[in-house]
């Protein structure tokens, strides 16, 4: 018996040297209350105290803890890479309704108090379906299909682009249709959903016949007007990546929709 004892002492005394060997040069055997936020293996009680482990601990979990704020922290570009139909259409929407609001408060000099807010749905609603959802789906999904290298164009470098021959072509067509889109679909349609608003009647065939009405008789100031405003920065937005093509249009749209609630806007 005595013999059993002596060999079961020596194979735990090789046990505990093995598994300090296993843990680290010159550190005590492993203790798995010493783990740091990161998982190193602190050294023993022994070598540095109690204190100097207890202060290590607490600054490691604060390290691990705030990769992990970091990590989930809201990204707009990727929001706007993963969403961009969801983001234009509250841009949009929140953009037309804050234009609208500047061009009657600032332009108009109305106090809050008076701000029409019948006006102010009709841009919000205009916002939301025309320049959110429509404007998107065509200079977005449709220019994509219809011009194939439009994608790839706006990949380059702005010097690589002007040696591009059919890149240029492909941006002057994209800029001639939507121009077109935005003087024979857009203005009529902005003037059908003012009359939704604000016409006391229920009859869609009135709306759009008033709306298209109102439309023929402002064409000349207000297509000369959107073709000196929007052809310089159709260049831009459509020489931007994809992602931003609309997000970059709602800045300069911003003033714009301001302009066109100022002089079209009221009743």
């Amino acid at each position: 018996m005595a013999m059993f004892a002596s060999l079961s002492g020596l194979t735990r005394a090789a046990c505990t040297r093995t598994a300090t060997r296993m843990c680290a040069p010159n550190m005590k055997p492993y203790n798995p209350l010493l783990l740091n936020g990161r998982g190193r293996v602190l050294e023993g009680f022994g070598s540095r105290g109690k204190s100097a482990v207890a202060a290590e601990l607490p600054t490691a979990a604060a390290g691990t803890l705030g990769s992990g704020v970091g990590a989930s922290s809201f990204s707009y570009a990727a929001f706007a890479k993963t969403f961009p139909f969801a983001n234009n259409i509250i841009i949009a929407t929140v953009k037309t309704s804050a234009a609208d609001l500047m061009a009657q408060c600032v332009l108009e000099g109305k106090p809050l108090g008076e701000v029409d807010w019948k006006r102010n749905l009709v841009f919000c609603l205009f916002g939301a379906a025309y320049l959110g959802g429509f404007q998107y789906l065509y200079q977005v999904n449709v220019f994509k299909r219809v011009f194939s290298n439009a994608e790839a164009f706006t990949k380059q470098t702005l010097v690589a682009k002007l040696k591009d021959g059919p890149g240029l072509l492909s941006l002057a067509a994209q800029c001639v249709t939507d121009l077109t889109i935005l003087v024979f679909i857009y203005l009529p349609t902005f003037y059908v959903f003012k009359e939704s608003v604000f016409s006391d009647s229920w009859n869609l065939q009135d709306w759009v016949s008033t709306g298209v009405g109102k439309y023929q008789n402002n064409f000349s100031s207000d297509a000369a007007a959107t073709v000196k405003v929007w052809g310089p920065v159709d260049v831009v937005c459509f020489s931007a990546p994809m992602y931003l093509r609309l997000p970059l249009r709602h800045v300069i749209s911003f003033f714009w929709t301001a302009y066109l609630s100022f002089i079209r806007g009221s009743k």
